[in-house]
């Protein structure tokens, strides 16, 4: 399996779907043997300590669970719960989880089904018989993604405030993609929608005959005592409900807007605690709420690794089965490694489109599995005269394997990975005239010189390493 992680934002009509951020060349060098005999002591410590600088960096500001063979390891808020009134995250904040709702919708459609009220096999024209495609499209095609059904928050965003902060109709969201054709052919392609998981909630309703927040609340909720869980997080009175901020540094904060939940649905409108959330970690590594014919469909992965609200993955040569999450002030991922019995939650209250936890479930991971890392470190952009700059273009390899591709483009130099599913465009800033680094990420570049002055490699320190790639054009 390819090394991924994910997270998925809801309703950027420039962005919305997947950020995929793969440093394909380091992780296959990162995974290295585990040193032997660290503490759970020393874990915790190191946890903390690299939590503590990710939130003095302004690289995380949320709360946090890490859990190994059933001992909490670490269980804190980092950041501020209310910048205005300097109030802090800890263990009881109440954050929005977006796109992980998806993986309750799932359970709940699996339940359904071994109750032998629908099966996942069913054609969607059984439970809307007007829609034109609905005898190609099955229910494993919306649980998969590979519906080809237009995604319905393409057409919304946070500029879009007059829709998203207030109540919508189901049926309005409906026409959104109702008349639209189809992006592909279902069962050919993987390409993440809301539209999917927001019609698997309508047939939760018709198959039921109840509410789809009351027997998500029914199957799930109540059972694992999930007390602090639910739907409605826009008018939700509750002294421990996080403020959601789009900025938050030392320079700049701005609050975001809080996005109505009939407008996610579904596809995303769950909040919840990090304790309640390990609940959910606990009843997925036990087989709980669904039998373990069903968990085993939900981890068989179609396309692009996606099972049924779950992607199944690997890293550090670990498999484990993920989810995350995205809106404007919120970022959440959870992330179970099932062979090792470690569960990882992050719940983060600032956050806008193109950020990602993945710095964090990375670091996190490598820090419970006792591998190299690094704590966060301060850095600060220099303006570099272009003519250097210009240098450092060029394609960059390893095992003389192009792996790197460096661009300039108005002064400014980018960094790309690849292939399609390898690191995006991203600019990288300078430091100095040869260190540069990615804003979001902890990993920074140094460009090497030979004696005559030209630009033989590059440098690439990540998670501890420190890996070179060969400049070859």
């Amino acid at each position: 399996m390819s090394h991924r992680t994910l997270l998925i934002y809801l309703g950027n009509k420039k962005n919305i779907g997947i950020f995929i951020f793969l440093f394909t060349a380091i992780h296959l060098h990162v995974e290295a043997q585990p040193a032997t005999g660290t503490s759970s002591q020393t874990i915790i410590k190191n946890l903390d300590e690299y939590l503590t600088s990710a939130a003095e960096h302004y690289k995380f500001n949320g709360s946090v669970l890490v859990a190994k063979k059933g001992n909490v390891l670490l269980h804190k808020g980092y950041g501020f719960k209310d910048a205005l009134r300097k109030i802090f995250n800890d263990s009881n904040t109440i954050f929005q989880i977006c796109s992980i709702t998806k993986q309750f919708t799932a359970a709940v459609i699996l339940k359904l089904q071994e109750e032998g009220k629908l099966s996942v096999e069913d054609k969607l024209s059984k439970y809307f018989p007007a829609y034109k495609y609905g005898d190609k499209i099955t229910l494993v095609n919306l649980l998969t993604h590979t519906s080809g059904i237009y995604n319905y928050t393409n057409d919304i965003d946070e500029d879009d405030s007059a829709i998203v902060c207030n109540p919508v109709s189901k049926q309005r969201v409906l026409d959104a993609f109702n008349n639209k054709p189809l992006d592909f052919n279902p069962g050919t392609k993987f390409s993440y929608g809301n539209s999917n998981y927001y019609l698997l909630g309508l047939i939760i309703e018709k198959v039921t005959g109840r509410p789809y927040e009351d027997v998500l609340r029914e199957t799930i909720f109540t059972p694992l005592t999930m007390n602090h869980s639910g739907f409605d997080f826009r008018n939700l009175k509750d002294t421990f409900k996080a403020t959601g901020y789009k900025v938050l540094n030392e320079n700049n904060m701005v609050i975001a807007q809080r996005w109505d939940s009939t407008v996610t649905y579904a596809a995303g409108a769950v909040y919840s605690t990090t304790a309640d959330m390990y609940r959910w970690a606990q009843a997925v590594a036990k087989k709980e709420i669904i039998s373990g014919d069903s968990w085993q469909q939900a981890f068989t992965p179609h396309l692009d690794n996606y099972g049924y609200g779950w992607w199944i993955d690997s890293l550090y040569g670990k498999i484990y089965v993920t989810h995350s999450g995205g809106m404007p002030g919120f970022m959440s991922n959870i992330i179970y490694y099932p062979q090792e019995d470690v569960t990882i939650i992050l719940l983060n209250n600032e956050g806008n489109y193109g950020e990602s936890l993945l710095p964090l479930n990375r670091a996190v991971s490598a820090i419970v599995f006792s591998l190299p890392y690094n704590n966060w470190e301060t850095h600060m952009a220099i303006k570099v005269d272009e003519k250097i700059l210009r240098q450092y273009v060029g394609v960059y390899a390893m095992d003389d394997k192009p792996t790197l591709f460096i661009t300039l483009k108005k002064g400014q130099l980018y960094a790309k990975g690849n292939s399609a599913k390898s690191i995006p465009k991203l600019p990288i800033y300078a430091e100095s005239d040869n260190r540069f680094y990615l804003q979001n990420f902890n990993v920074t570049f140094t460009l090497i010189k030979n004696p005559d002055g030209q630009i033989i490699k590059i440098v690439c320190h990540e998670n501890g390493k420190d890996i070179d790639m060969k400049k070859i054009e």
